[in-house]
């Protein structure tokens, strides 16, 4: 039996009517690992995976209901620690470093009996929107090995894709969830800022990361939601909120619903075949009985230079401890603290992030920080305010995640303003802190001349702590629609 791009609940059903084991299971998934070439996987934890899977299988033969993961494979992206596990964050500054905690979110996972495959591959600490920062090369698009997945969350969305993971965790901070499930025809969920909790995740911008998930249904992404959600005392920026019943509540009952359609983002540039299929989409839900609104969002124009401005600068904080002497990597060619500190930064660190440590601290020292940040953060909040009046008058949003879709290997090098449009997409929702999904949506072939069809992605964005309205018009798409059970060819 094939197991590869099974839902969750299927997982589980198979596990539950013992079908199959655990172990064979988490043997199937590694045995699909071991044959890719896409590089999705930086570390296979292959020998813990079958001491967990073991586990799993004690617990689903012992009397009682077995929790929604119990026994289900997935894949963490490496900014996540794991107690006793390779965790790198895509960096060389990072390569020989053993998280000795668990992040709060794998815990949650690890409480479920849920089995860890490995840790994926990323843009180094997350730095990038293709994969190609990553330290370790970049991930490939199963739909077209030639082709990028999209970052920064690239190894969990190819891994996903190519059905070597059921699911995995992932990150966003301006649209690493969201681009790469589009690029490669899955569903994530970027959620509300401090819906889920940040702790034991390798920070990129502490005001902006946001915690979720990649999986083949908006159903798994309730599922994941329902686990990995909620108040975290280690992390004072998670919510209070008690967490929903996201999947008990799930429903496809959206006549009647306000659905925003933002006019911003349907933008100059935008490749015809995806503005197609997303104004597809868009009909679709309006069949169903939602009554579709044009919005005005004159304001996120701005989101990309704002999070030019208020991203690096928290980043120069956060890689400020990656000084070669407390942990990571530490230069042998050192004469003195000084050279500790230059060379173990000069060696470890790439270009991406090296540019991200200096436009942050030029943009927060004296004399620019009133110029450049505060004014940032006022726009930023200017941001806010239009989001939150927008959703006075509409349930969500519905638009574009990318202006095109998957682009070739090598883009992000060639052109300078490589992601500009499809940040002003992704970036205003995530300086609001908003919740937001990508699902696919259709095909479209690609204006770089390439013949495959490839990926769409649908956005549907909510208000804050909207989990549960975002999941309900995807999951009503979802049972209209057959797009998000494509899958490539591997």
């Amino acid at each position: 039996m094939n197991f590869e791009f099974l839902e969750i609940a299927e997982l589980r059903q198979l596990l539950d009517d013992k079908k199959v084991s655990s172990v064979e299971l988490t043997k199937y998934f590694l045995q699909r690992i071991k044959k890719s070439d896409l590089n999705a996987f930086i570390t296979v934890t292959e020998d813990e995976a079958l001491k967990e899977a073991a586990k799993a299988d004690e617990f689903i033969a012992s009397p009682g209901e077995n929790p929604l993961l119990c026994g289900i494979p997935y894949a963490a992206k490496d900014l996540f620690c794991v107690k006793g596990t390779r965790t790198t964050a895509g960096s060389k500054i990072l390569d020989n470093y053993v998280a000795p905690f668990d992040a709060t979110s794998i815990s949650k996972v690890k409480d479920q009996y849920g089995v860890l495959l490995g840790k994926t591959n990323l843009d180094q600490f997350a730095h990038g929107s293709s994969g190609e920062t990553s330290a370790y090369g970049p991930s490939h698009n199963p739909w077209d090995v030639e082709r990028m997945p999209g970052g920064s969350s690239s190894g969990s969305a190819s891994a996903v894709a190519a059905g070597l993971s059921p699911w995995a965790t992932a990150t966003e901070t301006g649209g690493s969830i969201r681009i790469p499930a589009s690029f490669t025809g899955i569903c994530g969920w970027k959620p509300t800022y401090g819906r889920v909790s940040r702790y034991g995740v390798i920070a990129m911008g502490s005001s902006l990361d946001s915690i979720g998930a990649m999986a083949y249904s908006v159903k798994d992404l309730a599922i994941l939601a329902g686990v990995l959600a909620g108040r975290d005392e280690k992390d004072s920026t998670t919510g209070h909120q008690d967490v929903p019943a996201y999947l008990k509540n799930l429903n496809t009952d959206v006549k009647g619903l306000k659905i925003g359609v933002p006019k911003q983002y349907f933008i100059d540039g935008m490749e015809a075949g995806v503005k197609e299929k997303v104004t597809s989409a868009v009909e679709e839900l309006k069949k169903q009985g939602a009554e579709i609104v044009e919005v005005d969002l004159p304001n996120t124009k701005y989101g990309s230079l704002v999070y030019a401005i208020v991203c690096p600068s928290e980043v120069s904080s956060n890689l400020a401890r990656y000084d070669g002497i407390r942990y990571g990597h530490v230069t042998k060619e050192a004469k003195n603290l000084l050279e500790v500190y230059q060379k173990s930064r000069a060696e470890g660190f790439g270009n991406e992030a090296k540019r991200r440590i200096l436009t942050g601290t030029y943009v927060l020292s004296a004399g620019y920080y009133d110029a450049y940040y505060k004014k940032a953060q006022k726009v930023r909040q200017l941001i806010v305010n239009e989001f939150a009046e927008v959703f006075k008058s509409v349930e969500v949003l519905a638009c574009p995640c990318a202006p095109s879709v998957a682009p070739k290997l090598g883009k992000a090098a060639e052109d300078p303003l490589f992601g500009y449009i499809t940040d002003q997409l992704n970036i205003p929702g995530s300086l609001a802190g908003l919740p937001a999904l990508s699902i696919p949506c259709g095909f479209a072939k690609s204006e770089d001349g390439g013949e495959a069809q490839l990926p769409v992605g649908l956005q549907i964005i909510g208000p804050q702590f909207g989990e549960q309205k975002i999941f309900n018009v995807g999951h009503a798409y979802q049972q209209a629609t057959d797009w998000h059970k494509k899958h490539p060819v591997i």
